[in-house]
């Protein structure tokens, strides 16, 4: 028997544990079945379970779910990735609590204490997605530097670089001068930061007395200045592109080219350029071949290639004595306050450097190509659409992609040097010696390259590694390309892309036939969250107060396409009260008898209002397959959330009280094993996305322990259980009583009281529906009688339309008229306010062009609220005159 109040916990680690140990989970390469595969975007080894991963994993898993009901054979591939640089991190800071550096250890020491840290702590965020239920196959779980998958990283790396797509070169990187490491542009955070503008003088070579102005935010950067561009058609500088420039405080030459990377309309229309240290700049010195000279060294200090005054010094005491030295020189020629935005390592939380520097590249250009035509011909396909534009802006611009970082732990790049430097990539050392060896007619000592691949190298090869690659396995061909990736828009660049390139080019097709991009959890205020904010939510925390499955299916209830996604606990906490409904409604189905009955047949019902709510099932299935087809996640919770509170509790079970209490036997049976079989559908429709309510139920009043609802089957129901006659009839009937209602409510008639009422124009049909269903509709709108009249509305009346029926309440002596019209009246002022404040908001161009797309849309929805509450206002006050 099903508990009076429902406990989550203890429900939730008890269903757990049975499905894993029943094999619940695995795919089976070798099973008739259809395959079904989605890739878990690995989550950091270091990591623990925050709200974005509760999002990805919710969705996945109800994906998987509902694929597994619908006869496929399922892979939800999970995994963790080593991270890099947090990892070692997080090492480190283990290491210097106990007062020991990793540089005393050594390499080899140092990764060994690794590899034992992820033994001992390393499963975290694996235990925690299985508090929300995530059915992954875990006996299939990979880690991104298993033997298996840096297999593949060093086939990939080798094969590639023998087609010339790696190569070393020396380019820009965002450099960590605390980690002393190149980092991805992800790892980069971007701080607004009060700060200067300096304008600089620059003395024209050959002119005495004349000057060029440029202005600049970091003035110690001007050392390596090796060009001044203006835009190749301002008039002002027409005479002097070609011609030289003098760097103050240096004394070098440097030229005065025409680039487009010059705005003229922007402060003096010429502007500095240091090829080593900022990132456009380095792109102008790439088109006129200009030197590039880098002034820092690896700890962001002034190196040797500047005038020995400032050598060794750190960029902000180098700016101080470079301005001094300028002013004095007569250079400085003003400064300004700006608001500039800085870049910080987000683990090291120090200034990024861009900074010139031999590093391992891929020729993403290439590998672009295929992947940007895959999307154009649909073989991959961007939910929504619209983010294939994001897609292919970025890899059509896309630039040379740097894999070399300069840490201990990670894939080692398999390049050995020789003598004279020349490097020897092979899949091992062995192989690399023989090369080597051929290539000097000699044996030689080789020196391995001391760096590791970008962690997104090894996840880019994700979907076919995971699989087997490069054995050509089972499941490699069962699985490989999958059919959905599910992420979220902020790594479409950093990690979709690159399984795009990735797999085109190794496996020869797609790695996923659609990509589900969904938007960012913010605060309820849309805010994005922060620890700094203080707006966090711990989805654990949401998990022990609510319950998973409430946690569930709010994430999937707020994923709108296209819109970010505001959260709160309040939100959470209202889906558990849907879950609240959805057991205390299976509690009433089993406390009065409504159980199921072997060999019941839904299309044998003889009752309308039983033909009626068949009817509502089979349509609310469609409705949630659909959607859930679409990646429509929150249409499917809405036609799951309005038929189970709606449709179903609101309406049916009161209105087949009467018959459960009746003496019509026949009726009562059928009415019983109606409930029960609706209730099976819709615990059946559930399922992926409340898997632990929905089991239990499950358990307790169909299967009594035979059978789980994880292993049964999507409600296959006929077309003829729609009965569109018993729709109209029964619609009409909940028409009817939901206006009723509203007019109550509207007209403030106190809940308790029986009133009258009428209907006018009902029509043939609405007489006798009104005939056959008069008891119902007097019990659940309280009203004292009901009966159709021909006259007009006495005085004092409320009136509402339903379709061409008008519903007259006699409300005279009930309440006071003059109090509720002064009170309606009030009501339109209070929203013709609303209204004018928001046309006034939206008739402004600075917030309609520059407001986030989705807050605009949601401040015109309010306006189309505000609109419609006062036209019902009105409607009621014409009425009441």
């Amino acid at each position: 028997m099903l508990d009076k109040t429902l406990e989550p916990a203890s429900m939730e680690a008890k269903h757990y544990d049975i499905w894993e140990k029943s094999g619940a989970f695995a795919c089976n390469p070798a099973s008739p079945k259809p395959p079904f595969c989605v890739m878990m975007p690995p989550p950091n080894v270091t990591g623990t379970l925050h709200i974005g991963h509760a999002l990805d994993n919710s969705l996945q898993d109800i994906l998987t779910r509902y694929m597994r009901m619908r006869g496929h054979d399922a892979l939800w591939q999970p995994g963790t990735d080593h991270a890099g640089i947090a990892t070692q991190m997080v090492v480190e800071r283990q290491l210097a609590k106990e007062g020991i550096d990793r540089r005393d250890m050594g390499r080899e020491a140092f990764i060994e204490r690794v590899w034992k840290w992820k033994a001992e702590s390393g499963g975290t965020i694996i235990r925690q997605l299985r508090r929300i239920g995530a059915t992954a196959d875990w006996d299939r779980e990979r880690f991104t530097m298993d033997e298996g998958l840096s297999k593949a990283v060093r086939k990939v790396f080798v094969r590639l670089h023998k087609e010339g797509l790696i190569y070393k070169d020396k380019r820009l990187v965002n450099w960590d001068p605390k980690l002393h490491t190149a980092i991805s542009d992800l790892e980069v955070v971007q701080k607004e930061t009060k700060g200067h503008m300096w304008h600089l003088r620059y003395p024209i070579d050959g002119q005495e007395g004349r000057f060029i102005e440029v202005a600049t935010t970091r003035p110690e950067t001007m050392l390596g200045d090796t060009a001044i561009a203006v835009h190749p058609e301002d008039p002002r500088y027409a005479d002097i592109i070609g011609k030289h420039a003098i760097l103050p405080l240096v004394g070098r030459k440097i030229i005065i080219v025409g680039d487009l990377h010059a705005d003229p309309e922007t402060g003096t229309g010429a502007v500095k350029i240091t090829p080593a240290h900022d990132f456009n700049d380095f792109e102008v010195a790439q088109r006129h071949d200009l030197p590039k000279i880098n002034i820092l060294d690896a700890d962001a200090r002034l190196n040797d290639e500047v005038p020995e005054a400032y050598r060794g010094l750190d960029c902000p005491t180098a700016r101080t004595k470079i301005l001094e030295d300028l002013e004095a020189g007569g250079y400085l020629v003003k400064v300004e306050d700006h608001i500039l935005q800085m870049p910080y390592g987000d683990r090291s939380d120090v200034i990024i450097e861009p900074w010139l520097t031999d590093q391992w590249y891929v020729n993403t250009k290439v590998l672009a190509e295929p992947a940007i035509a895959a999307v154009e011909r649909g073989e991959t396909v961007f939910v929504p659409r619209s983010w294939e534009n994001t897609y292919f802006n970025w890899m059509r611009g896309i630039q040379p992609w740097c894999i070399s970082r300069q840490l201990w732990w990670g894939h080692s790049i398999p390049a050995w040097y020789g003598p004279d430097g020349t490097p020897f990539v092979e899949m091992t050392e062995e192989e690399a010696i023989i090369a080597a060896e051929k290539h000097y007619g000699e044996k030689v000592l080789l020196t391995p390259d001391p760096d590791v691949l970008d962690t997104w190298f090894s996840s880019a090869l994700w979907p076919f590694s995971t699989l087997g690659w490069p054995d050509d396995t089972e499941a490699l061909k069962k699985y490989y390309p999958t059919d959905v990736l599910v992420t979220g828009y902020d790594i479409i660049f950093f990690w979709v892309a690159r399984m795009m390139m990735m797999g085109m080019h190794f496996m020869g097709e797609v790695p996923f036939k659609k990509v589900c991009i969904h938007a960012l959890i913010r605060d309820e205020k849309g805010q994005k969250m922060s620890k700094s904010k203080g707006n966090t939510i711990d989805p654990l925390g949401l998990i022990d107060k609510f319950g998973a499955d409430a946690v569930r299916f709010t994430m999937a209830a707020l994923t709108a396409q296209g819109r970010d996604i505001k959260m709160s606990e309040g939100r959470v906490e209202g889906y558990r009260n849907f879950i609240t409904k959805l057991w205390n409604s299976a509690r009433y189905c089993e406390m009065n008898g409504c159980l199921p009955v072997s060999g019941f047949n839904p299309a044998s019902a003889q009752l309308t209002v039983n033909q009626w709510i068949r009817s509502a099932v089979a349509r609310c299935e469609m409705q949630v397959r659909e959607a859930l087809e679409a990646y429509r996640f929150n249409d499917a919770t809405l036609g799951l959330y309005q038929f189970v509170w709606g449709t179903f509790c609101d309406w049916y079970l009161e209105f087949t009280k009467p018959i459960l209490t009746g003496s019509d036997e026949a009726a009562k049976a059928e009415t019983k094993a109606m409930t029960a079989w609706v209730l099976e559908q819709v615990l059946h429709m559930l399922h992926p996305f409340t898997p632990f309510v929905t089991e239990e139920i499950y358990e307790q009043l169909f299967a009594h322990g035979e059978k789980r609802l994880i292993s049964g089957e999507w409600p296959r129901l006929a077309e003829d259980f729609i009965d569109k006659d018993a729709e109209d009839e029964m619609g009409w009937v909940v028409g009817l009583i939901s206006e009723i209602r509203s007019l109550r409510s509207f007209m403030n008639v106190p809940a308790a009281a029986q009133i009258p009422a009428m209907l006018k124009d009902a029509g043939t049909e609405g007489a006798a529906r009104l005939e056959t269903h008069k008891d119902l509709v007097l019990r659940m709108a309280r009203l004292e009688s009901l009966a159709i009249t021909l006259e007009n509305a006495p005085k004092g009346a409320a009136q509402g339309m339903m379709g061409t029926s008008l519903i007259i309440l006699p409300l005279a002596g009930i309440i006071d008229m003059d109090a509720e019209k002064a009170r309606l009246a009030k009501e339109v002022e209070k929203q013709d306010a609303e209204i004018r404040k928001i046309d006034a908001k939206l008739g402004n161009p600075q917030f309609v062009d520059k407001a986030p797309e989705d807050v605009v849309i949601e401040v015109r929805e309010r306006r189309a609220e505000a609109e419609a509450v006062c036209t019902k206002l009105r409607a009621a006050l014409e009425r009441m005159a």
